[in-house]
């Protein structure tokens, strides 16, 4: 937590976070995900990098999901959380 903080007090135009959840207890983690929507919507750009995929979704305007080097779906991150068999074979294929 105090690293995101230590990012976002540096002004950044975007903003890379990768695998927040890592190393967190869920409770933690599902109290940051409204602060980097937060951030978002402040202006900053967001890429998170996420394992679990519904919760950054819930979250995302956009997104991009990556399967053995190769694009499996660009789009709404709206269209992807409510189609489980689009997430589906996006991951899969």
């Amino acid at each position: 937590m105090v690293v995101l903080a230590r990012a976002f007090a540096g002004r950044p135009r975007i903003l890379l976070i990768d695998e927040m959840s890592l190393g967190l207890a869920p409770v933690v983690f599902q109290r940051l995900l409204p602060v980097v929507r937060s951030i978002s919507r402040s202006g900053v750009g967001v890429l998170l990098v996420e394992q679990f995929a519904h919760h950054a979704l819930g979250i995302a305007d956009h997104s991009l999901v990556f399967a053995n080097g190769r694009v499996g779906y660009a789009g709404p991150a709206e269209a992807l959380l409510g189609d489980p068999e689009l997430l589906h074979r996006a991951y899969l294929g």
